[in-house]
C-alpha cells in the first residue's frame, strides 16, 4: 500500500529533530510550535512508526527514536533534492534573477561599461554581479554563468571560450614624457615596474620576466616594482604615473583608446597563454536566461572586435 507523505511534514521532523524541540523548528519554519507537534504526530499516525521520545523532566527536549535517527540522513538528502528541484524549476522562466560571477577587474573594466546594453535587450532579467579574486561554487552560491579568466578546465562546468588578448607594457603619457623615449624593451631597466598578482603564476599567467625574456630583453630586473593583486588597479597606478605596467589588451582598451594610458614597443606582441571563457553548469546551459547572456557576451564581443578593426583600417 502506498503511503502520501506530506512535504511539510517532514521538513518538521527533520527540523524538529535538529533542534530538538517543536519551538526550535516552528521558529525556523515560521508556524507554531503547535503545529509543528500537530505535523509530526499527523506523520507518526500516518507511519505506525514513534519518531521522537518526549522527556517527562519537563525540559521539552526532543530525543529522535531509533528508527528516526536511521532515516534522517535519507529523509535530508531527499528534501535537499527537493529543494534543487524546484529550484530549477524557477530558474527555467524567461526573465528573473540572473546571478553572473567574475573578478572585480573584468567586472570594472569590461563587463559593467557594456551591462546596461544587456539590461535593455532583456529588460525581463535583472542581473546580480557576484565579483571576487576566489572561485566560487556555482551550485552553492547560487551563480548561474561567469566569466573566467584561464585555460578553459574548471570541474564541474562547461566552458566556451569568449575572447584571447596580448600582453604588453603601459604607462601614462606624463611618466614617459619624463623617463623616455623608450625604443627597445632594455630600456626598462632601472625603472618601476608594476606586476600584477591577481592571477597565479603557475597557472599560465604571464609574468614580467617571461615578457621580457620573449621580448629579448632578459638583462631587465624583472622583480623591480609595486606588486598589486587586482588587475584594474594595476592599470590604475600606471595612469597614475607609478610605473610602467604589464597589461592585457581586453583590460587595457578603453585606457589606450582615451589616452589615459600609452602603449610601449607596438611591433612587439606577446600572446597570452589564458584566455577569457564563459562558464556554467551544464545542465543550466538551455535555461533561456543563461543562453541569452551567453549570447549577448559573444556579441559584444564581436562587436567590439569589428570596432576595433575599423579604427586599425581607417588608421
Amino acid at each position: 500500500m502506498k503511503t502520501h507523505l506530506n512535504f511539510t511534514a517532514l521538513r518538521a521532523i527533520e527540523a524538529a529533530a535538529r533542534h530538538q524541540s517543536f519551538s526550535g523548528a516552528a521558529a525556523e519554519l515560521h508556524v507554531t510550535p503547535a503545529a509543528v507537534g500537530q505535523l509530526v504526530r499527523s506523520l507518526e499516525d500516518t507511519l505506525g512508526v514513534e519518531l521522537f521520545l518526549r522527556e517527562r523532566s519537563g525540559s521539552r527536549r526532543l530525543t529522535p527514536t531509533e528508527a528516526a535517527e536511521r532515516a534522517m540522513p535519507d529523509i535530508r538528502a531527499g528534501l535537499d533534492r527537493l529543494t534543487r528541484g524546484l529550484s530549477r524549476l524557477q530558474e527555467s522562466a524567461k526573465g528573473g534573477l540572473l546571478t553572473v560571477t567574475t573578478s572585480p577587474a573584468f567586472a570594472s573594466k569590461w563587463l559593467l561599461p557594456r551591462l546596461e546594453r544587456f539590461q535593455r535587450a532583456c529588460p525581463e532579467t535583472d542581473v546580480r554581479l557576484h565579483t571576487g579574486l576566489n572561485l566560487v561554487d556555482f551550485e552553492q552560491d547560487g551563480i548561474d554563468v561567469g566569466v573566467r579568466y584561464g585555460r578553459g578546465q574548471w570541474p564541474g562546468l562547461s566552458a566556451d571560450q569568449l575572447m584571447e588578448e596580448e600582453i604588453f607594457p603601459v604607462c601614462s603619457a606624463g611618466w614617459l614624457e619624463a623617463n623616455g623615449p623608450l625604443n627597445h624593451p632594455g630600456q626598462l631597466a632601472g625603472h618601476p615596474l608594476i606586476h600584477d598578482l591577481s592571477v597565479d603564476s603557475r597557472t599560465g599567467f604571464m609574468t614580467w620576466s617571461e615578457w621580457l625574456h620573449r621580448a629579448d630583453a632578459d638583462s631587465v630586473d624583472a622583480m623591480r616594482g609595486m606588486q598589486v593583486n587586482n588587475s584594474a588597479a594595476v592599470l590604475q597606478a600606471a595612469v597614475e604615473g607609478k610605473g610602467v605596467a604589464l597589461a592585457r589588451s581586453v583590460m587595457a582598451r578603453e585606457d589606450i583608446a582615451s589616452g589615459r594610458l600609452i602603449r610601449l614597443f607596438p611591433s612587439i606582441s606577446v600572446a597570452a597563454t589564458l584566455a577569457y571563457y564563459i562558464v556554467y553548469r551544464p545542465e543550466c546551459a538551455s535555461l533561456p536566461k543563461v543562453m541569452m547572456f551567453r549570447q549577448w557576451l559573444h556579441s559584444e564581443v564581436q562587436e567590439s572586435q569589428e570596432d576595433q578593426a575599423g579604427h586599425v583600417t581607417s588608421a
